[in-house]
């Protein structure tokens, strides 16, 4: 694979940074944009970038805190982001239509794009899905897509409850049993709304992890879980996306 650090448009005449990974070869295939976790544009997403690259997909990480600390450490972009209450819902929509849209313009892309997203890139994730027309959506414990933030969180961020009746793609769920936030309770609110208005999805819950189980340099990390959870991302990603490894 190659990668490199570029700097793709958004709406507005902006430029964003990411992190771009890409199979060699000249193969139609799909493409991924991956939302990074609240912690930021880390080690652990451009890995996470790589691993898609290699499972035959052209895949983009942008960096959601570039206009707010460029080149700082992720720690220190993260935490200024946060003070700040997050990202703005309307600049995260026009990030990932930016980043799909350079994804699209790739001579390799087969007119497909997917997004992923982890924490509160699960939530992003499903919000991109339900305002952009994209081709999969995976929400990796995205908490907030249904459910009420307290008074004292931090970041400035609501449900998307009036946003799910208009998804526009289909989403793949992926939960700790044992999370908070995101809860069982969160999800189950979740997947009944989806049935009720017709979408397609489907949702894995993992009894025995929390949060953050995909995190390998975290003590959340469960190895059970998260391996399943690749193998439901690669099959659900192979089905609606294509790719250079499955041929299509």
């Amino acid at each position: 694979m190659t990668t490199e650090t570029i700097k793709f448009p958004v709406a507005g005449g902006e430029v964003v940074e990411a992190y771009l990974a890409r199979p060699t070869g000249e193969a139609s295939r799909g493409a991924v944009v991956v939302i990074h976790h609240l912690p930021g544009y880390d080690r652990g997403h451009k890995e996470i970038a790589r691993r898609f690259a290699e499972l035959g997909y052209d895949t983009i990480l942008p960096n959601l805190y570039w206009r707010e600390a460029p080149g700082a450490a992720p720690d220190d972009a993260a935490a200024v982001a946060r003070a700040k209450g997050g990202i703005p819902d309307g600049r995260l929509i026009g990030d990932v239509a930016g980043a799909a849209t350079f994804l699209r313009s790739l001579p390799t892309n087969n007119g497909k794009v997917g997004v992923i997203g982890y924490c509160s890139g699960g939530r992003q994730s499903v919000l991109a899905a339900c305002n952009l027309d994209l081709d999969a959506c995976v929400d990796c414990y995205g908490a907030y897509v249904t459910g009420t933030p307290g008074a004292d969180f931090p970041l400035k961020v609501t449900n998307l409850l009036d946003q799910l009746p208009h998804l526009r793609a289909p989403l793949l769920g992926l939960f700790g049993g044992q999370d908070s936030y995101p809860s069982p309770e969160h999800v189950a609110e979740l997947e009944q709304i989806l049935r009720a208005n017709g979408k397609d999805f489907e949702i894995h819950s993992y009894p025995d992890a929390g949060h953050a189980f995909f995190a390998v340099d975290r003590v959340a990390y469960r190895v059970q879980a998260a391996n399943d959870g690749w193998e439901q991302i690669t099959r659900f990603f192979g089905t609606n996306l294509g790719s250079q490894q499955n041929g299509s």
